[in-house]
This record gives structure tokens, C-alpha cells and sequence, in this order.
């Protein structure tokens, strides 16, 4: 089923985010994992991408399938391109057809020293473009309400937001954020630049101080001083902190949910038990 689907036929719309192991004997823990998640009745799984020339391309697929066959759950699969060329994404997207993939999330992907760039796709959109030309797929993008790292201007940021659904994203999942202001205001916007598509907003759990650290350093969220103060007073309890934390990320979902959003689409860092206590707060809502 393609997320366009999914997205007309409910009203709210519940989904979460999951990495492929590193090593090849982690995948039978995915299992326990997936076992704990199906059972909370997500609409749909996104799987990540490794990087250029990861081996971990080769399990994002396989647990994707993992996820539609032996679950029963829509898979939707990362793909990156800046490290890419045309074959190279052709190869990528016959292999997800030939696995009963339907949807993808178009990622420009982050630049890294250890994979050159290869000029052909510089953004989601060119990637976007580009396999709506050729394939099937459902598109989804990403966006970001405190903007993208590397956009200069808030302006900017809704020009390439915009290009992207012109090229044929269907639906936008954002990066996390813990201000849901920030998130109303930006979909506010969106809607006054003319963007329609679904605009769902991605919520992760921060459980220790140190997950907190590298979320603000890699994907630029603010931290609202009522969240700072949880992270003070509990950064040296680590249960503490992990009970703060989701609860905290409870009280955004509510919010978000009573404020009108479609749906939310959980980070779960592939931690299945803060993904299930969660999901039994927001039962009744979602």
C-alpha cells in the first residue's frame, strides 16, 4: 500500500523509524524488536540507508521486506543520493521493486568526507525528480521546521521545500524537534506557500544526556528551557532521565494530535520498549 493510501484513509496516522543493524548477527535481534513494535499497529515502518557503498543498503532492503512479509506492515525505505550516480539509483530502485517495495523517502543524505559526492544529485529534490520519471514509487520527503543546517534563510528554506512537492513528494515526515511551537508555525507557513501534502511530525524520545548532546550538535534542535531544565535535574539518573524523557515526548504527541496534526512519526532508535510505553499513553488518541 502506498502512503497516499494509508494517509486518505485515516485520520491520524501513527508510523515509526528504524535502523538496520550494523553486523549481520545483530539481524536476529531485529526480530525481537519487530516483534514488540508490530504489536502497537503502526500504519508504516521507515527503514535508514547507510552510506555510499554501505553494506548496510543491502539490509535496509532486506529488513524492509522483513517488515512487509513477515509482518504485515508497510515498509517505506530511505534512499540518499549525493554519493550516487543514475545507474547506481537505478539498481537501488530495481531491487525495491523487485522486492514489493512501494514507497521511498528521497534523502539528500549528509556529507561525508569518506564518500565524494558525485555531482549527479546535489538535492532530494533532483533525486525525487529523477525516480518519478522512471518509477512507481510513492515519494515522501523530508522537512524541517527549524530549517535545514545548510539553508541560509528561513525563505530559502520554503523555496526548497517547495521544489521538492513539485517534483513529486506526496508526503513530508519532519526532523525532530521538542518546541511544538516551532512545528505549528512552520506548518502554518507551509500552508501559506501552498504546500498540502501531509506534513507529519517526527517526535524521538531523548533517554540520556549524551543522545541530547548529539541531537542538538548533528540536527541543530532547540532545546526549550522547560526541556532543559528536565535535562538538568536528571542528567546524573539515568532512569530519571529516561522516564523524563518520555514523558516529555508524550506531552508533545498529545499536543500535536489536539492541535490537528495527521499523525506522528516516532523515532525509536530501535529501543521497542520506550516506543511501547508511549504508545500505550497515546492509545485513545491516536
Amino acid at each position: 500500500m502506498k502512503l497516499t493510501d494509508i494517509y486518505s484513509s485515516k485520520e491520524r496516522v501513527l508510523s515509526f523509524e528504524i535502523f538496520p543493524p550494523k553486523h549481520d548477527e545483530e539481524l536476529k535481534d531485529i526480530d525481537a524488536t519487530l516483534d514488540i513494535l508490530s504489536d502497537l499497529k503502526p500504519d508504516y515502518i521507515s527503514v535508514t540507508f547507510g552510506a555510499g557503498g554501505s553494506s548496510n543498503n543491502n539490509k535496509t532492503i532486506r529488513l524492509a521486506r522483513k517488515i512487509k512479509e513477515q509482518y504485515g506492515i508497510e515498509p517505506v525505505v530511505h534512499l540518499t543520493c549525493l554519493p550516487y550516480n543514475e545507474q547506481e539509483i537505478d539498481d537501488f530502485c530495481k531491487e525495491l521493486q523487485d522486492n514489493g517495495i512501494e514507497n521511498v523517502l528521497a534523502l539528500r543524505g549528509d556529507i561525508n568526507p569518506n564518500f565524494e559526492p558525485k555531482g549527479v544529485f546535489n538535492h532530494a529534490s533532483d533525486l525525487i525528480t529523477y525516480v518519478k520519471s522512471k518509477y512507481g514509487f510513492c515519494m515522501a520527503g523530508a522537512c524541517y521546521p527549524e530549517c535545514h543546517p545548510d539553508t541560509p534563510t528561513r525563505v530559502d528554506e520554503f523555496e526548497n521545500l517547495r521544489k521538492k512537492v513539485d517534483a513529486g513528494a506526496e508526503v513530508l515526515l519532519s526532523q525532530l524537534f521538542f518546541d511544538n511551537d516551532l512545528f505549528h508555525k512552520f506548518v502554518e507557513d507551509s500552508r501559506i506557500a501552498g504546500i498540502k501534502v501531509p506534513i507529519t511530525p517526527g517526535v524521538m524520545p531523548v533517554v540520556n544526556a549524551a543522545q541530547i548532546k548529539r541531537m542538538v550538535t548533528t540536527c541543530g534542535a532547540s532545546l526549550p528551557p522547560k526541556f532543559e531544565r528536565i535535562v538538568h535535574r536528571y542528567e546524573d539518573n539515568k532512569e530519571a532521565l529516561m522516564d523524563a524523557g518520555i514523558y516529555y515526548a508524550i506531552s508533545q504527541i498529545i499536543d500535536l494530535l489536539a492541535s490537528g496534526s495527521d499523525g506522528v512519526h516516532l523515532y525509536t532508535m530501535n529501543n521497542p520498549a520506550v516506543a511501547k510505553k508511549i504508545c500505550d499513553a497515546i492509545r485513545n488518541i491516536v
